[in-house]
């Protein structure tokens, strides 16, 4: 196996000792995101904070060595706080001639090239669109490039074990993964244990998988890799003790939704339809049923969310999810839902585009849907998570305001949340506040009004064939109190009025800053997962003495009371998207402030040096 090592005067660049972004890429068949998954968790043990983005085709198995068929998963881990998966890789692992042309463009200059030379011939090279061989011609000069014949390794590691050679060749990532081991000073036992239970009824591939590991550890420890390429330790990053996990975000929502239905005592209804990113919740929610959880599978979108409002109209915690095209087929029945007044969780994890759009890829261009995507007028609360972690309160939040004022809630992620994993601090649910449900079940003084209100507007909760508490439901515009059919106009526009009057006044905290000043120069304003890159943006302007606050919005509807107030306190505002501007639409519309956008759809998560570009465009 030859090395090319790039002179070390030329690549100034490093990775760092308390922060290193690492990329995998790879076809879909190599286990990229597999080996990613196995990388942080050995982030984990080693107690790094970090971050991830699993980044996968859109086809579900594209022809091999293309590059729409490239999957990749990149990792920032470090000793300090990690709020992004990373700008610029330090590290690029490059299975393919494919994934090293969909992938190197973003490597930091100076970066390391880790490539397999086994897979760099002809026909690959030219599926990749390759003229000449990158690992020969001088193209990567102004990164260190490491060209090792993974696949030839592999294949030697793995001989005694009797495999075929396609069953041999899928254990490089595992070599590949001992390597990466070694470069970051991690401990393999974990992965070893993991590898024997993972393949417990095939003892032979676990023992070809853990030589595989082993003997890429072994060439790290072994091969005389100079300069900046030598071994790497990231020490802990700081964190309060306590018992931590590894989670995604649609695990976060999952785990959520079963803490908001049990500090509600109530049982919960899952009602869901497979689809790209939002199907992993229905996978979650179907192992926790020890938890009264019921999750159903439907034929379509409508069936799905019509059986959770059935389940809530029985008495349960309705819940449905879906991505825009799903939640587009679910519009009628959330009005449904909206007439009968019943609680109902609806998780939308936004992908890009419209129709089928960008299945596996990331937007945020839903917030219209969200705040206004229904016929007639129809409010609803919407709540967006900021990060994995975050999912999991925002979850419990959306099952409070459901039950408390008797309303359907839109929780808003993203691709990128859903997929992406970081630290979680398990919480205490013993401190969190519990909002038992009181279902009717006498007749009140003074009879029994079903859509009488209380001091929130919310109507009475009645389990069908509660004695004497028999009501009609559905939705056909309802008479004040006695939830007949009324057209009258009067009476519509009384019920119109009190729907909003609901909503509107659904309590939620006053806005805080997360970081600055509570008025200024400049604040920029994000909502959901566009976090991470404006915390660290804002936060080293600001280390730069640069007059910059972030404020980042939960409740995009209602907004909090004093969120107007605050944002006319900055001279400018300026609202990073990945849509075309809609939250700065609402602003606007909201407290005719002069918010700025700044867009990006691309599918891609923004970048913290795109954020403080526009930043420093912002002080010019």
């Amino acid at each position: 196996m030859a090395t090319a090592v790039v002179d070390e005067a030329k690549t100034p660049d490093v990775p760092l000792s308390d922060a290193v972004v690492v990329r995998f890429a790879g076809d879909s068949g190599d286990g990229m995101q597999l080996t990613g998954g196995q990388f942080t968790l050995s982030s984990a043990l080693a107690g790094n904070d970090f971050a991830t983005f699993p980044d996968f085709p859109a086809e579900i198995r594209a022809p091999q060595g293309t590059l729409f068929g490239v999957s990749a998963f990149q990792i920032n881990f470090g000793s300090s706080e990690i709020d992004t998966a990373g700008d610029a890789p330090d590290v690029l692992v490059a299975m393919n001639p494919a994934a090293l042309k969909t992938n190197v463009p973003s490597l930091k200059t100076g970066g390391l090239i880790i490539a397999d030379e086994g897979e760099f011939n002809d026909r690959n090279l030219a599926k990749a669109k390759y003229e000449s061989n990158p690992l020969e011609d001088g193209s990567l000069a102004k990164w260190q490039l490491l060209k090792l014949n993974i696949s030839q390794a592999t294949l030697d590691a793995v001989k005694p074990f009797g495999l075929g050679n396609k069953e041999a060749l899928r254990c490089k990532n595992m070599w590949t993964l001992g390597l990466a081991l070694w470069m970051f000073d991690r401990d393999r036992q974990p992965l070893i244990d993991w590898l024997k239970a993972k393949f417990a009824k095939a003892p032979e591939l676990a023992d070809a998988n853990i030589a595989a590991l082993n003997a890429g550890h072994a060439y790290g420890e072994t091969a005389e890799l100079a300069g900046p390429l030598k071994q790497h330790h990231v020490a802990p990053a700081p964190a309060e003790p306590g018992l931590y996990r590894t989670l995604t975000g649609a695990e976060a929502i999952a785990l959520g939704l079963v803490a908001g239905a049990q500090l509600a005592e109530l049982p919960m209804f899952f009602g869901g339809y497979p689809i790209t990113p939002a199907s992993a919740i229905l996978h979650h929610l179907s192992r926790l049923k020890e938890y009264d959880v019921t999750t159903f599978q439907a034929e379509d979108e409508i069936a799905a969310i019509c059986a959770a409002i059935g389940a809530s109209y029985g008495g349960s915690l309705g819940v449905t999810s879906s991505s825009g095209p799903g939640i587009a087929l679910k519009g009628e029945a959330m009005g449904l839902a909206i007439m009968t007044e019943l609680p109902l969780v609806i998780v939308n994890s936004q992908r890009g585009g419209p129709s089928t759009g960008l299945p596996t890829k990331t937007e945020q261009s839903d917030l219209y849907q969200a705040v206004y995507g229904r016929n007639g007028d129809a409010p609803m609360p919407v709540i967006a998570a900021r990060s994995p972690a975050d999912a999991f309160e925002c979850a419990i939040e959306a099952c409070r305001i459901a039950v408390q004022y008797m309303t359907p809630v839109m929780l808003l992620t993203d691709g990128y949340i859903a997929n992406a994993a970081e630290p979680w601090h398990v919480p205490d649910l013993t401190a969190y506040e519990r909002f038992p449900v009181q279902f009717l079940t006498e007749v009140p003084e003074g009879g029994f009004k079903p859509y009488g209100r209380d001091e929130k507007l919310a109507r009475p909760w009645v389990k069908p064939g509660t004695p004497g508490l028999l009501h009609r439901i559905g939705g056909i515009e309802k008479e004040v109190d006695t939830g007949h059919i009324n057209y009258a106009p009067a009476n519509h526009q009384a019920m119109t009025d009190i729907r909003k009057a609901k909503i509107d006044g659904v309590k939620v905290p006053d806005q805080t800053v997360e970081l600055g000043a509570e008025g200024g120069r400049l604040a920029i304003v994000g909502w959901g997962s566009t976090f991470g890159p404006i915390h660290q943006a804002v936060r080293r302007k600001r280390a730069e003495g640069k007059d910059v606050s972030h404020v980042h919005i939960r409740h995009i509807w209602p907004l909090p009371a004093n969120l107007g107030e605050l944002l006319k306190s900055y001279d400018k505002v300026i609202v990073p998207e990945m849509n075309t501007g809609q939250l700065k639409t609402v602003l606007r519309d909201q407290y005719l402030v002069d918010a700025k956008p700044l867009n990006k759809v691309s599918g891609q998560p923004f970048t913290i040096a795109e954020i403080e570009a526009a930043i420093e465009e912002a002080f010019q």
